[in-house]
């Protein structure tokens, strides 16, 4: 039996579940209600360009604070041999609650009677408006999305060989030295990984930016699921939805260009 029949059935699964999609949301992007061959759907985008310049711009935000805090996790994860696997079991414990429940999770804290506000008076501190901002959303956005930043770097930091550090500092080189010019330029492919997995989904969200904002700020993601759900027209939905792939596809494309080869060190 050829290796190659293993992969079968998850080619069948990809198929199915991700390539025949895929093709009906590009047939319904292009055609009309009735099946005629349209571009109109497409263009009705630049209408709403204000509400895809918010969602990258947020998304964009999400991806920086996310590096911010999980690289410097991820390294202090990766040192600490004690207590590793304790590490680890933290990050990946919000993970195994669903992601609805976590989100509802943070608006009982940042909501008016929620727990920040209840310390907040505790503390003879005037009452917090949280909810309904777009700090509150962008909060979510890093809360729910910040295991995808800390996960990959963590995985590339913990493969780096102990020795090529020894023979950087054995060479002269400072501890601020060895990591600018040894670790981070070896951690590249952890990092490209995790911005692509934090910006996918942060710029097409929309139950974080619906529940953590009280429907006062519109994302992309909201108005594709308004197409879809409230206006029955999968076919603006769809075209919206084509835009966001490319979109997200060519600034994967851009960020692979920061490590070809995955083997760190591109950016310098």
């Amino acid at each position: 039996m050829k290796r190659s029949w293993y992969a079968t059935p998850y080619a069948l699964w990809m198929l199915m579940f991700t390539v025949v999609p895929l093709l009906f949301v590009v047939y319904y992007a292009f055609t009309t209600k009735t099946g005629d061959f349209t571009t109109a759907n497409m263009t009705k985008i630049f209408a709403y360009t204000p509400v895809l310049m918010d969602s990258l711009r947020l998304a964009l935000y999400c991806t920086a604070l996310c590096l911010l805090i999980g690289y410097p996790a991820a390294w202090f994860m990766a040192s600490e041999f004690s207590t590793k696997k304790a590490l680890t079991v933290l990050i990946l414990l919000p993970m195994w609650m669903n992601f609805l429940l976590r989100t509802y999770a943070m608006m009982t804290l940042f909501e008016n009677n929620g727990v920040l506000n209840s310390i907040f008076q505790a503390l003879g501190l005037p009452k917090q408006t949280m909810i309904g901002t777009e700090g509150a959303v962008l909060v979510g956005m890093v809360y729910n999305f910040l295991p995808f930043m800390v996960l990959p770097i963590y995985t590339v930091l913990n493969k780096i060989d102990p020795r090529v550090i020894e023979a950087a500092q054995d060479l002269g080189a400072n501890p601020m030295r060895v990591i600018t010019r040894v670790v981070v330029p070896l951690s590249v492919p952890g990092v490209v990984s995790g911005i692509t997995m934090v910006f996918m989904p942060a710029v097409t969200t929309f139950a974080i930016s619906r529940l953590m904002s009280s429907g006062t700020i519109y994302l992309m993601g909201d108005m594709i699921e308004e197409y879809f759900i409230s206006m029955n027209n999968r076919n603006v939905g769809s075209a919206m939805s084509l835009v966001m792939m490319i979109l997200i596809l060519i600034s994967i494309g851009l960020l692979r260009k920061a490590d070809p080869e995955g083997q760190g060190g591109g950016l310098w």
